[in-house]
Parts: C-alpha cells; structure tokens; sequence
C-alpha cells in the first residue's frame, strides 16, 4: 500500500510543480518522476527489512540476502535510467521484467504470511495477493505509458 501512496501522491505533486514551474503539465515526465520516487523509496524497504525480504524469496535461490541488496541497487539503477534519454527504453523494458520477476516472491510470501518489515509469519496471506498483483500490473503499466509509449 505504502509504495502505491507514494506513487500516486508524487505523480500529482510533479503534475503541479511542473505546472507552476514551466507553465504546463507534463503527464510522461511527471510519471517518470513518480515511479523514480517509488523505486528509491521500495530501496530504502530493501536495507531496512533484508531479512524479511529474504524469506520472501523462493527456498531454490541461493545467497538471499545479497539478492535483497541486489535488487535494491537495480531499483536506484532504474530510477536513474528513466531520466536518461538513451537508456529510458532499454530501462523501461527490464523494469517490466523486475516487476514480473517480483511475482514468486509477493506469492510465496502471501502463502507463507510472511511479514517482511518484521520477518515474522504473521503476514496477511493470500489477501495480500488481492491487493499486490494488480499493483504489480499496475506498475507495469505506468512504466510502459511514461516511459516506452509516450516517450
């Protein structure tokens, strides 16, 4: 729920500032900055819950902390990237396939309950997936239209 609070209230204040500061709306822009936000923001997540980040990740994968820290540093990579001109597209694509990627682990940590911020298993079971993947499909909408489609 957090990264989707993020999302959406950083996308209307970037419609705003870029209203007041250049005069017009910027709909792609603005939503290209609202996902770098979010993507910096669900890093943050990835250093301070790494362990219950870890249990989240499917038991046939090795060093599972390290994969924590990994994909947090390929969030602040692609943040970056969908500023960038020449990398917008080729970062928009792979980030389609991180939020893809990211599915085993949301539903194992559903059937598993487990709670990632206190690495307990108390999560909220399969409810959760109720809620994270249309939110995942959501993100992978967002990134297309801002950064693949109206580019």
């Amino acid at each position: 729920m957090k990264p989707l609070i993020v999302l959406l209230s950083t996308f209307i204040v970037a419609i705003f500032l870029l209203k007041f500061t250049f005069g017009k709306h910027n709909i792609p822009f603005s939503a290209r900055i609202a996902i770098s936000v979010m993507l910096l923001f669900t890093a943050l997540g990835h250093f301070f819950y790494t362990d219950g980040m870890a249990m989240m990740i499917p038991d046939i994968i090795p060093l599972k902390r390290e994969l924590v820290y990994f994909t947090a540093i390929i969030e602040i990579l692609a943040a970056v990237s969908l500023h960038i001109s020449q990398f917008r597209h080729i970062a928009a694509y792979l980030l389609i396939i991180f939020f893809v990627l990211m599915l085993p682990a949301n539903i194992k940590a559903s059937i598993e309950q487990i709670n990632y911020q206190t690495s307990a298993y108390d999560g909220k079971g399969l409810s959760y997936l109720l809620f994270r993947i249309p939110l995942q499909l959501l993100f992978i909408i967002w990134v297309y239209i801002s950064s693949i489609k109206y580019n």
